[in-house]
């Protein structure tokens, strides 16, 4: 399993690093291993939550997020849509920005494009963080089967009963970002940071809307599951807006990584097949997750990646202002990851120390 479901970043990865070499020599192939490693550091957390969904996708639209999804992600959130926020905050025509992109050292209006793609971060910042943290708070202040910290996420829960309770805390959590780190850029921020919160509130509210429509299915899978058979998986209009839902979760996520690529080279396409190669273990490693089964096994990863989540929200917000280093955001995803994977593990020990006097009295 582990081989047929890597098989094709490693693939991938031994061509784009043999291809590196090639055009750029050795400082180049440094550079786009850097790279990979630097989206997969940041993209951890990424892959588990993807795998919360994902497991609800059937096989066809889980291979539909393996092919069209990494296309996507690689040509589209790696190559294209720097071009496209470069275009859209400095107002500059494709042609102009294109021509920037290819050339890294040429200047517009004595700016390269590495320099126009910084002076958008607090535009992309707004977005990717409010739509970060909406997913933060709607998973801390949902009700959950499990809960990892008690202490935290139960008082939690009973305040999440109240109405629309996390879209007032983003906008919150916006207005003051945008009163203490975006100084001349505060109306930039602003009408970014609700275009991230409408984005979430659309794609969340559409997939609910025909996830609704498969209630009946539900709980046949439920009676299924207790019979011991298979259980059936969204198809159609639910599952499209559920691949939908994990596009733009992987547009937020590849914010950080795409602007803090350009601290390592200025070259945009090293920076999309460094990235690129990082996004295909990232596809990979969700895949196997589900397959694996894994979320089952460790009940409080989600909860792992969920904190996680909420930290890289509060620091592409702070981020506006101020740089905070990629490699500080890539450990502290892995942290609460670790952290929930050993609390896992220990619950797990605890539940078979409990259940073994049982099967004991039962051999009896």
């Amino acid at each position: 399993m582990f081989l047929r479901t890597f098989g094709w970043s490693f693939a991938i990865t031994a061509i784009g690093l043999v291809a590196a070499g090639l055009l750029w020599g050795a400082q180049g192939f440094g550079i786009v291993l850097i790279l990979s490693i630097l989206e997969i550091s940041l993209s951890f957390d990424n892959a588990v939550v993807n795998a919360t969904v994902l497991k609800r996708m059937n096989p066809y639209w889980q291979k539909i997020f393996l092919t069209v999804g990494v296309l996507i992600a690689v040509f589209g959130m790696r190559l294209v849509f720097p071009l496209l926020v470069v275009g859209l905050t400095a107002k500059l025509n494709p042609a102009t920005v294109v021509d920037l992109a290819l050339h890294s050292d040429k200047t517009h209006a004595g700016l390269t494009y590495g320099q126009y793609l910084e002076a958008a971060n607090p535009a992309i910042a707004a977005f990717g963080g409010v739509f970060l943290l909406m997913i933060f708070l709607d998973f801390i202040l949902g009700e959950k089967e499990y809960n990892w910290l008690a202490w935290i996420e139960r008082p939690l829960e009973k305040v999440g009963k109240l109405e629309a309770f996390s879209s007032i805390v983003a906008l919150v959590s916006l207005v003051l970002a945008a009163n203490f780190f975006a100084e001349e850029h505060a109306e930039t921020v602003l009408l970014a940071g609700v275009l991230g919160l409408v984005t979430y509130l659309a794609v969340n509210g559409l997939s609910s809307i025909f996830e609704s429509g498969l209630e009946a299915e539900e709980e046949r899978e439920e009676e299924a599951e207790k019979a011991g058979k298979p259980i059936m998986q969204v198809a159609g209009k639910a599952a499209f807006f559920l691949f939908l839902y994990l596009e733009v979760l992987d547009a937020s996520f590849s914010f950080d990584g795409v602007v803090g690529a350009f601290a390592i080279s200025s070259d945009i396409f090293q920076i999309t097949l460094g990235l690129g190669i990082g996004a295909m273990y990232i596809r990979s490693l969700t895949v196997f997750l589900v397959r694996k089964g894994t979320l089952d096994d460790y009940v409080y990863l989600e909860h792992g990646a969920h904190y996680a989540i909420g930290a890289l929200a509060a620091i592409l917000l702070v981020g506006i202002k101020y740089h905070i280093p990629e490699i500080v955001t890539g450990l502290i995803g892995v942290a609460f990851i670790g952290l929930a994977l050993g609390s896992s593990v220990v619950r797990n020990r605890r539940e078979g120390a409990d259940e073994e006097p049982e099967l004991v009295g039962a051999g009896k």
